[in-house]
């Protein structure tokens, strides 16, 4: 398990991690440990949340995108290609 060390940190951030430790009955190191594990899942979170908001917006550039394409193309006829090969 790896070890984080920080500096320099403030004496009133100190003291409000102490004081919110010892109401959740935590130790500092559990604490910090648990306020950064909700801060990343927050963040995650948001991001998808992100991703989500954009996935209208996808599907309606493809649905314009498809509109947008010619219709008036005449695809050959998948049988008559295929027994065309096989008299080869």
């Amino acid at each position: 398990m790896a070890t984080l060390y920080v500096r320099n940190l403030p004496d009133d951030l100190y003291a409000k991690l102490q004081e919110l430790a010892a109401s959740e009955h935590r130790s500092i190191n559990a604490q910090v440990i648990t306020l950064l594990e909700q801060a990343l899942k927050t963040e995650a979170q948001q991001i998808e949340d992100e991703r989500r908001k954009n996935v209208p917006k996808l599907l309606e550039e493809i649905r314009l995108r498809r509109e947008s394409r010619q219709t008036d193309v005449e695809w050959p006829d998948s049988t008559a290609l295929i027994r065309e090969d096989r008299d080869r």
